[in-house]
């Protein structure tokens, strides 16, 4: 007999591929031009230049070797005291490379991080809205996935938070900015969030870690600064991806950082690298490796994303939609005009516009509408926006 669960995940893609996979479909029969796809998180910006100029110039110096073997199973050494470097710079946590595991993006560095601290019977908390696959990874590490609620401008409710820890939580994850909303928790919310921690590692006299998912770390527009969760909470993994800064979703590359100040830190860390060994990871790959410790800290050109989400934001207001204010990422949580978003979204399809329900992120009514596409795309768009707005008489 074949594992169940590994089937039901691989006969049913997420909602968000199964929206990417019709845009497709959809695009075939009557031009990719007259569809509107707002699914998925594809950075629509080039990488930056010194991208592709560090992959040349690593490609004529480099021995082939070096560039195209294995590395250390936690990653190069040289490449991860480069990032622990930036962090430091960056952050001032005190990181080195002997804290940092390289991975085949963020959700290698979350399922790694998961395995790393979870048993069965443990509980991971997440607070809504939140990435859909976080239920899929952490029953993958056996634990049981629990939701605490968000208050009016979808940051955590710090109360819920309190009354959801048990005996049996092993940690919480955050993501920030966030996914689907682009909310960012601040510095005030990161202090909450650290004091109830502490307080509950005392009560039940284990500890509890805090995972930071922080692919969207740079995308921020208007001068929101984004907190470094480890410096708020000793008990912290760092989950990092390049895919959204650097505009390399496809390559696969990012890591998790333990941080020095966890307790017992370097079983915590030798722990991530068993749980990357479990799940067969081998090694990052070679090139990116070096190419993300060269291009660390730069973004993509974010004036495109940030004149999209101003662009597309005020005018769905203008039709009467009612909407989020993103301060990060490049989503718009839109309020879906009827309780069904999935409905809403169907409804939408009659203006070949796409665009995900909220349901699976943990919370009804909502839609997410991924902007990072061409302005030009956003601004044929808007019509059919107007239309829909019209349709439910706002």
């Amino acid at each position: 007999m074949i594992n169940e669960q590994a089937y039901e995940l691989g006969s049913k893609r997420s909602v968000i591929r199964e929206i990417f996979e019709y845009a497709k479909k959809r695009g075939e029969e009557i031009g990719q031009e007259n569809v509107f796809d707002f699914s998925i998180g594809n950075p629509s910006v080039p990488a930056p230049a010194k991208v592709n100029e560090t992959i040349e110039r690593l490609l004529r110096e480099t021995p082939s070797v070096a560039l195209h073997g294995y590395t250390s199973a936690q990653g190069d050494k040289e490449v991860r005291a480069k990032i622990a470097a930036n962090l430091n710079f960056r952050f001032g946590v005190g990181v080195s490379a002997d804290n940092l595991y390289m991975t085949c993006g963020a959700a290698a560095s979350l399922c790694a991080a998961l395995h790393a601290i979870c048993q069965s019977g443990d509980e991971m908390i997440v607070f809504a809205p939140y990435f859909t696959e976080y239920k899929v990874f952490v029953e993958g590490a056996g634990a049981k996935l629990v939701t605490v609620g968000a208050n009016a401008d979808l940051l955590p409710s710090i109360t819920e938070f309190e009354r959801a820890i048990t005996p049996k939580t092993k940690g919480v994850i955050v993501n920030s900015p966030n996914n689907p909303s682009g909310v960012v928790y601040g510095e005030k919310t990161l202090q909450a969030l650290a004091a109830v921690l502490r307080k509950k590692q005392e009560e039940y006299g284990a500890p509890i870690y805090l995972i930071s998912d922080e692919p969207y770390r740079e995308l921020v527009y208007d001068g929101e600064a984004v907190p470094f969760p480890m410096n708020y909470y000793e008990n912290t993994l760092s989950c990092y991806s390049w895919s959204k800064a650097l505009s390399l979703p496809g390559e696969r590359i990012g890591y998790v950082a333990v941080s020095p100040k966890a307790k017992e830190s370097e079983k915590l860390y030798a722990a991530v690298c068993g749980a990357g060994r479990k799940l067969g990871y081998v090694c990052a790959p070679a090139l990116f490796q070096r190419v993300a410790a060269e291009c660390d800290g730069l973004t993509g050109d974010l004036s495109v994303y940030k004149r999209n989400r101003d662009l597309l934001y005020a005018a769905l207001k203008g039709y009467g939609f009612s909407c989020v204010y993103p301060s990060g990422a490049f989503y718009l949580f839109m309020q879906s005009p009827e309780a069904d978003a999935y409905a809403f979204c169907e409804r939408a399809k009659k203006y070949e516009l796409l665009f995900v329900p909220s349901d699976d992120f943990g919370l009804k009514s909502y839609v997410r509408i991924a902007y990072c596409v061409d302005t030009e795309t956003i601004k044929r768009a808007l019509p059919k926006f107007k239309e829909l707005a019209k349709e439910y008489g706002l």
